[in-house]
């Protein structure tokens, strides 16, 4: 122990990046000089998105009239409401108790929601109702 350099310093972990500088005022500044800039845009880095709900989204923007979604009933959407009106449980409960939203039960019950047979499925064992009726979904 007594030839350890007390001098010199080990970094572990990180990568030696060689002139870079991300601030806008070196941009700026590299810019006015005219030295080579190069920029990459990074597209939901770092968060922890799910892109399924992006593929959705761009099927309903191409909705027209000759190609649309089928929307939940309003009879099934009726039945819904009417369920869970039976057992005295507001939406929020509902939704906590088939793990979804209360903005899913909420579209469900306006007849705003796209059918999922999973949802359909999950309101089905909680509520009890609409045995036949999902081929009107």
């Amino acid at each position: 122990m007594a030839e350890a350099n007390w001098e010199e310093v080990t970094v572990i972990g990180h990568r030696a990046k060689a002139n870079q500088q991300r601030s806008k005022q070196a941009v700026n500044s590299a810019m006015r000089t005219g030295s080579e800039i190069e920029t990459s845009k990074k597209f939901a880095a770092g968060s922890n998105k799910q892109m399924s709900a992006n593929k959705n989204t761009a099927k309903l923007d191409r909705e027209t009239e000759e190609l649309h979604h089928e929307h939940v009933s309003l009879d099934v959407a009726k039945l819904i409401q009417q369920g869970r009106q039976a057992k005295s449980l507001t939406q929020k409960e509902l939704a906590t108790k088939i793990n979804e939203k209360q903005q899913v039960i909420n579209d469900y019950e306006s007849g705003k929601a796209i059918p999922n047979n999973q949802i359909m499925g999950k309101l089905e064992r909680a509520l009890g109702t609409f045995k036949g009726c999902r081929s009107q979904v």
